[in-house]
């Protein structure tokens, strides 16, 4: 063999041995989450009520979401052992089926039975009346399961926790113990699956970098933010300031964990809605469709400008599916992201890659 075949054929050899690794290197991760939370739709679906696509199909709402472009799936979990919504076992389930579809998971743990929000964080019906270390003992106990059983991509320990969790034992007066119990929950989380990415969630803008700066002992990985125009402030320049100054202060990522807009004032059920006057909206994002629409891509384009690890819409599937006489059905009806004739709104075009 000649010096010439030879070196022709290692440099073949090398060539053919370096290809996978250059088109990995050209491979982009998709790692900008565009969420949305579809906490409902065991309950919707059960109902027997059928949303469509953008072109008036029947379709998985799941898969709808996935083909425009979503790529993270949030559910709400709560203790409560026989809910037939967040359980921990049907979100398990609906945890397999975004599976199936390749989209993320980001599990939101109210440690309640429960809504959790900065208004109300009671304990689970179980741990009424417990001592403090079997309270501790218990979140970690709770968090492990879940996080062992699903492996979420994100899991929130804790949901919008601006006055702590589990009260009154761990309520941010009682900052000390608060940290212990979020320290449970963190443990937990790392060691029963490290590649989950831990958020602490915290409603609205005012008084976030205060919030995250008592919190710098904990391993967290990203600072999650709710942002409502009618509950935080129409400002967008200062929920863009607030995701530079926490990813300064912090050293983590941040994330804008929930936001939602209405694409109407109207209503399609017999429940007050969250949302129904004029002086509620963001002077400029109309409550109409296209408004939604401009509402949700401007958030996504200020998140990705701020330097923001993403966003996820809270309520996306919550319409009217009681029916119109409905008193107990969904005050949200009118921010979801389909409309009240259950098909696929122009907002969902903000959420391609």
């Amino acid at each position: 063999m000649t010096m010439f075949r030879l070196l022709a054929i290692c440099s073949l050899a090398i060539g053919i041995l370096m290809l996978p690794a250059c088109r990995r290197s050209e491979e982009k991760v998709d790692l900008f989450v565009r969420g949305a939370d579809v906490s409902f739709l065991p309950d919707i679906e059960a109902s027997g009520y059928v949303l469509r696509n953008s072109a008036g199909k029947a379709e998985d709402p799941l898969a709808t979401l996935q083909k425009a472009g979503v790529n993270t799936i949030r559910i709400r979990v709560w203790n409560h052992q026989a809910h037939p919504v967040s359980s921990p076992q049907v979100v398990a389930g609906r945890a397999e089926r975004c599976r199936q579809l390749e989209l993320r998971v980001m599990l939101s743990l109210h440690y309640s039975d429960t809504w959790a929000d900065p208004g109300n964080q009671q304990k689970p019906a179980a741990w009424q009346g417990i001592p403090f270390d079997a309270l501790r003992d218990s979140v970690y106990d709770f968090t492990y399961r879940i996080t062992k059983t699903i492996r979420p991509e994100y899991i929130q320990v804790g949901n919008e926790i601006n006055g702590g969790f589990l009260w009154p034992d761990g309520s941010s007066a009682n900052h000390q113990a608060f940290v212990q119990l979020l320290q449970a929950g963190v443990s937990a989380v790392r060691a029963a699956n490290p590649g989950s990415r831990i958020i602490l969630h915290y409603a609205g803008i005012d008084g976030a970098p205060e919030f995250f700066g008592r919190l710098s002992e904990i391993s967290y990985d990203l600072a999650g933010l709710s942002y409502y125009p009618y509950w935080h402030g129409t400002s967008l320049e200062t929920l863009s300031q607030t995701i530079r100054q926490l990813k300064a202060q912090t050293g983590r990522e941040v994330i804008v964990a929930e936001t939602a807009y209405p694409f109407s004032l109207q209503w399609n059920d017999n429940t007050h809605n969250v949302i129904g006057q004029p002086e509620q909206l963001l002077p400029g994002y109309p409550a109409t469709p296209q408004g939604q629409r401009d509402f949700v891509c401007r958030i996504r384009q200020l998140a990705e400008e701020a330097g923001a690890t993403g966003f996820c819409y809270w309520g996306a599937e919550w319409v009217s599916y009681k029916g119109p006489a409905a008193t107990n059905g969904s005050s949200w009806e009118n921010q979801a992201l389909w409309d009240f004739e259950g098909k696929a709104l122009p907002a969902m075009d903000c959420f391609r890659k």
